[in-house]
C-alpha cells in the first residue's frame, strides 16, 4: 500500500533525517518547514498522514490539528513534542493527533508510529473501495496476507472452470462468505443456487431431501418430489458442513459427483443433472477419514479445488480491513455515519485471540457502532473486554 507522509519540521536536519528513513522504509515523503507550506499541502490532498511539530516559525502545530478537525477524511496526526511537554501532548490528543512522539526521535518508535497510521489510511480505502463499488454483492477482503491472496485467486479460477471446491476452516472463518464468492464470481451465478445445511437435514429424511422420491415410496410419500439436487440442475450445489453425513449417504454423494446422475427413493429411472458442487466443513476430515467417518474418496473428489481459511488469529494484519468492510456494512443497515475506527481501538482488537474469528469482529464492530456517536470507533466503544487489555 502506498502511503504519503508529510514531515512539517523546521530544522532542515531533522526533516531530511526523517524523511530519508521513511523513504528507506518504502513510504512516500513530503517535507514542511512551517505552517504555511503545511496548508498548502494539506489543500492539496496529497498527504495520507502528517507528521508534525509543535514549536514552528509561524505558529504552533496545534493550529493545524484544529484546521484538520473540519478536513473529511482528517489525515493521521502524530505530532512530536519536546521532552516533558506532556500537557501538549494531551491537548493534542484531546484535539484528534493519532499518535505523539518526543524528541529526541527513536526510529523504531516513529515507523511503529506510522504503521499504526497507516492501518487508518488503509481502513478508509477500504470503504471507499467499498462505497464505489457496484454490481456485486460479493464482500470477501483480502487484506494484506499472502495466504488470503492465494485463496482468492484460487477461489476466482475454481469458479470460472466451474469445478468442485472443498473450503475448510474453523467456525466462523468466512467459509459461507468464500462459497458466495465462488458462485458469484463463476459463469452460474444467475442458475439456481441450493444452500443445504446437512447437519439440520433429519437423518431419516437426507436422502429423500437431496435425491427427492416417487409416489408411494414410503408411508406419506403420496406425490412424486423432486430432490435438492434435481433443483440445482444447471446450478450450484452447496453442502454446508458435509462432514457431518454418515458413510452410505457420502457413497451416493460420490456417485452424484463422479457420474453426474442418481435415482430418485423408490424410482427405477436415472436423473441425469449438470451440478457444480460446492461443500464446506469445519472438521478435521483427515482424521475423520483415518477413524473410518468419512470417504476418502469422496473426500478426494470433493477437494478438485481445497481451499483452507486460516483463523483470524492468524491473520491479525488483515483486521482494519475487515473492520472496515463491517462499518461500511453496518452503515449501510443501520444508517449511521461512522468513518472509521481510531488506532488504539485497532490495537486493542488486534491483542483479542478470536475464538470465534471474523464473526465474532464482526459482532464486536457491531455492538461498538451501538454504542459510538461520534466519526470513529474509539476504544470506549468496544466492550470492557478489549478496554481491559491496552490497560
Amino acid at each position: 500500500m502506498s502511503v504519503t507522509i508529510l514531515v512539517v519540521d523546521d530544522e532542515d536536519s531533522a526533516r531530511d533525517f526523517i524523511c530519508e528513513a521513511l523513504k528507506d522504509a518504502d513510504y512516500e515523503a513530503l517535507e514542511a518547514g512551517d505552517l504555511a507550506s503545511a496548508h498548502k499541502v494539506v489543500d492539496s490532498g496529497a498527504a495520507d498522514i502528517i507528521l508534525l511539530d509543535v514549536q514552528l516559525p509561524d505558529g504552533s502545530g496545534l493550529t493545524l490539528l484544529d484546521r484538520l478537525a473540519l478536513e473529511n477524511p482528517r489525515p493521521p496526526v502524530i505530532l512530536i513534542t519536546a521532552h516533558g511537554d506532556v500537557d501538549i501532548a494531551v491537548e493534542a490528543m484531546k484535539k484528534g493527533a493519532q499518535d505523539f512522539l518526543q524528541k529526541p526521535l527513536d526510529l523504531e518508535q516513529l515507523l511503529d508510529a506510522i504503521a499504526r497510521s497507516g492501518e487508518i489510511v488503509a481502513l478508509r480505502r477500504e470503504l471507499d473501495m467499498l462505497r464505489r463499488a457496484t454490481g456485486s454483492s460479493v464482500e470477501m477482503v483480502v487484506g494484506e496476507t499472502e495466504v488470503m491472496k492465494r485463496v482468492v485467486n484460487e477461489a476466482e479460477r475454481a469458479a470460472a472452470a466451474e469445478a468442485s471446491v472443498l473450503v475448510t476452516g474453523e467456525t466462523g472463518t468466512g467459509k459461507e462468505v468464500l462459497v458466495q464468492a465462488i458462485r458469484e464470481m463463476g459463469p452460474r451465478a444467475e442458475k439456481p443456487w441450493v444452500p443445504i445445511n446437512c447437519p439440520a437435514l433429519p437423518e431419516t429424511m437426507i436422502e429423500s431431501e437431496l435425491f427427492g422420491h416417487e409416489a408411494g415410496a414410503f408411508t406419506g410419500a403420496t406425490k412424486r418430489k423432486p430432490g435438492l439436487i434435481e433443483v440445482a440442475d444447471g446450478g450450484i450445489l452447496f453442502l454446508d458442513e458435509i462432514s457431518s453425513t454418515k458413510p452410505d449417504m457420502q457413497a451416493k454423494l460420490l456417485r452424484v459427483l463422479d457420474e453426474q446422475r442418481f435415482r430418485r427413493v423408490g424410482g427405477v429411472n436415472e436423473i441425469t443433472v449438470d451440478t457444480q458442487i460446492l461443500a464446506a466443513s469445519n472438521r478435521d476430515i483427515p482424521t475423520m477419514i483415518s477413524e473410518g467417518r468419512f470417504r476418502e474418496d469422496l473426500y478426494y473428489r470433493l477437494k478438485v479445488v481445497d481451499l483452507h481459511l486460516p483463523p483470524l488469529r492468524e491473520r491479525i494484519v488483515d483486521i482494519p480491513a475487515l473492520v472496515g468492510t463491517f462499518i461500511r456494512q453496518i452503515n449501510q443497515r443501520t444508517g449511521n455515519a461512522v468513518t472509521g475506527i481510531t488506532t488504539r481501538a485497532i490495537d486493542a482488537l488486534k491483542a483479542h485471540d478470536w475464538p470465534g474469528n471474523i464473526r465474532e469482529l464482526r459482532h464486536v464492530i457491531e455492538r461498538a457502532m451501538l454504542f459510538c456517536d461520534e466519526d470513529e470507533i474509539d476504544l470506549g466503544h468496544l466492550a470492557p473486554e478489549f478496554r481491559q487489555k491496552t490497560k
